[in-house]
């Protein structure tokens, strides 16, 4: 297998994009990563998508974007893995390139989702949790997460609002991306009186949806010889993992077993730790997944995940930054895009460009994108090549 880099990437803000069809929002991002690649063709396409078919009354995503930017004739393809679709088409564009079979790779997350009303963008979302014994009765992603909360509430003994320091890093984060949704910062005061969702879940515990795209294009590593003068960031490793699609069904609801597992692959195929990592771009689509997500990739021990919060270690001075950009919380979470967008954030931060929150010397970055509540997860890691 070759050893993979990433030479360019595009991302277009997370807003209510009425004016933007899903096409031009796809097209935008990838255009942006073969200009800041430097290429004007690729071999292989991958779009990462979730719910273009019920939201867009689109589907065949690889052709019709491949189409609508010029690529007509290269290998193109949809990948879905529900909210991991973007990480996914990421991994496969790696696979691709690694293999031998291609040697450039796109790989796009896509997701137009205010297109639809609400209520049935909720229903698609639910399509990723187990429709015969969540969906079905009536439980959707807000509700499932906000069992876990409460229940790790209980198992732990932490309160509401030993939350907080997630959403506060987030926003104050994303208020220096110009490509996040929400510019606006976050109090501890202004945590604990949002309105309540599910209880214990309110407004600030939850990612916002959105429309947007995001791209990078890989290459591989041995045949990289132009660099622009900038970083060579190398895909050190790429794995993933599935668990139960139904939470009750998990031996410990409260541990992400796929996050460990393919956290435990990435390590391996790297050869290094969790206290390697720089920065973690992680699913924090509800307060508690951010919490579950440090605790199974090694950055905090079981039930203590809160704790690291509290004691400013995510912040970008901290031991390990997380939500750098605003992450799911602030920057948004366009279903099918948002692993895409984690991975783009990473490579700013490797590559010295995360204006605002930059990570002091940051050399490896990891990048955790959710399917579902943990059925299926996918993570990456990222190094400076000197």
């Amino acid at each position: 297998m070759r050893q993979v880099a990433v030479i360019g990437i595009g991302q277009t803000k997370i807003d209510e994009h009425w004016d933007k069809s899903l096409r031009e929002l796809a097209g935008d991002a990838a255009l942006a990563a073969l200009k800041d690649s430097g290429l004007e063709r690729v071999e292989a396409v991958y779009v990462g998508n979730m719910m273009s078919g019920s939201a867009n009354h689109q589907q065949h995503l690889g052709a019709y974007l491949a189409d609508w930017i010029g690529m007509r004739g290269a290998e193109a393809i949809r990948t879905e893995a529900a909210c991991s679709s973007g990480a996914a088409s990421f991994r496969s564009a790696v696979m691709a390139v690694a293999s031998g079979l291609v040697d450039s790779a796109l790989a796009v997350g896509v997701e137009k989702m205010t297109d639809s009303p609400l209520n049935e963008i909720t229903a698609a979302l639910a399509t990723a949790a187990d429709a015969e014994w969540e969906a079905g009765n009536g439980l959707s992603f807000v509700s499932l997460n906000a069992l876990l909360m409460k229940r790790y509430m209980y198992e732990y003994g932490w309160e509401k609002e030993h939350f907080a320091p997630f959403a506060v890093n987030a926003h104050a984060n994303a208020m220096h991306n110009p490509y996040a949704r929400f510019h606006e910062p976050v109090t501890v005061e202004g945590y604990l009186k949002a309105p309540m969702i599910t209880d214990p879940i309110n407004l600030m515990d939850a990612s916002p949806t959105g429309d947007g795209a995001a791209a990078a294009l890989v290459v591989p590593l041995e045949k990289l010889h132009q660099t622009n003068g900038r970083k060579v960031i190398r895909v050190a490793a790429s794995s993933a993992a599935t668990d139960t699609m139904a939470v009750h069904h998990r031996k410990d609801a409260l541990f992400l077993k796929a996050a460990y597992n393919a956290a435990t692959k990435a390590y391996a195929q790297s050869s290094l730790t969790p206290q390697d990592i720089d920065l973690f771009e992680l699913h924090d689509a509800f307060s508690i997944m951010a919490t579950l997500s440090l605790e199974a990739n090694g950055f905090a021990e079981k039930g203590k995940g809160p704790q690291l919060a509290l004691d400013g270690e995510i912040l970008t001075n901290g031991r390990i930054p997380i939500a750098t950009r605003g992450g799911l919380k602030a920057r948004g979470h366009p279903v099918g895009a948002t692993g895409m967008y984690q991975i783009v954030e990473v490579v700013e931060q490797l590559r010295g460009e995360a204006a605002g929150t930059q990570v002091e010397n940051a050399r490896i970055g990891m990048t955790q994108n959710i399917g579902g509540s943990g059925s299926n997860i996918i993570s990456h890691i990222f190094a400076v090549t000197d």
